[in-house]
């Protein structure tokens, strides 16, 4: 297929009413990485901030657990893009979230912020590092569905639009963006888990390329020490040269899902959204018989 096959797709939607598939199509054909890294580090900054991070850090899973909470946050997300939030597997993955966020003392502002990583971060790797821009339709469907997706999850005072949620992330950062030892553990915790993911020969290397895409107030809340200029060069600009590169390939055909990547391991075998996440004490997961239909993501929910 020509290399503008998914963009000439996007140009006949509508983002106002058809902002679940143009993020399909972006997801999963045309920026399946680009996204994929830049979600990782949304959520990687949101650690930075101290009522996030200690309260992850307290529920001890982000620590002990990191492979498995990497995956179910994921495949969680997934669930809700792939089927769509109206859709009963899109509901129980939002009710899923909503069970493990209303378990915890968390903020409308935390949440907000969380959000706002979400619509905000993306937009900018892919500005930096992707093949292409973000068009206006594809930014008008990104804040058109977290704007959904945060209602559904209760949120309130969400941003009407872009630039809103730009100020509200790059505000909430230099308010809050603090040093937190809590914060830092899960940090660790969470790079090592990253650098993981790599043959041994290469995670020093990745764990000097990972800090230096990071911002100076991003490494400075978590007093990482900062790369030197020529690694700091090399990373950002290996990452530029790969998106001029995709320029030229054709576009994608199959999708790319989270759960078809190495990176996601704890669920060989499928599984069941209704079960992933985390559990208050005393409430444990729901057995496998109590549950109607699991969510396993396959082909038959992609794009035509």
């Amino acid at each position: 297929m020509k290399r503008d096959h998914w963009q000439r797709k996007i140009a006949g939607l509508d983002p106002a009413t058809d902002f679940e598939q143009i993020m399909q199509i972006n997801s999963y054909y045309e920026f399946p990485w680009d996204i994929q890294q830049a979600l990782s580090f949304a959520l990687f900054r949101t650690y930075a901030v101290p009522t996030i991070g200690r309260l992850l850090y307290d529920t001890g899973e982000f620590t002990t657990d990191t492979q498995k909470r990497h995956d179910d946050t994921a495949l969680v997300l997934e669930s809700v893009l792939v089927d769509g939030m109206e859709s009963p597997k899109g509901h129980a993955a939002v009710r899923r979230m909503n069970q493990m966020h209303g378990s915890y003392d968390i903020s409308n502002d935390d949440m907000r912020y969380v959000l706002a990583t979400f619509v905000v971060i993306p937009v900018r790797w892919i500005a930096e590092y992707g093949w292409r821009r973000t068009t206006a339709d594809e930014l008008t469907a990104s804040v058109n569905y977290y704007q959904r997706l945060g209602k559904l999850m209760g949120i309130k005072d969400i941003p009407k639009d872009f630039a809103g949620f730009e100020e509200l992330l790059d505000s909430y950062e230099d308010a809050h963006f603090v040093f937190d030892e809590k914060s830092r553990a899960v940090a660790d915790a969470t790079l090592s888990l990253l650098v993981s993911f790599y043959p041994r020969i290469l995670r020093r290397p990745v764990d000097a390329f990972s800090r230096a895409l990071m911002d100076d107030p991003l490494r400075e809340a978590f007093r990482f020490k900062k790369p030197s200029r020529p690694v700091i060069w090399l990373a950002r600009g290996g990452l530029k040269m790969r998106g001029r590169i995709e320029r030229f390939m054709p576009a994608r055909r199959k999708p790319v899902h989270a759960n078809d990547l190495k990176r996601v391991t704890s669920y060989p075998g499928g599984f069941m959204v209704e079960k992933l996440g985390t559990f208050p004490a005393g409430m444990g997961a729901p057995p496998a018989d109590a549950v109607r239909g699991g969510t396993q993501l396959s082909d038959e929910s992609t794009v035509a």
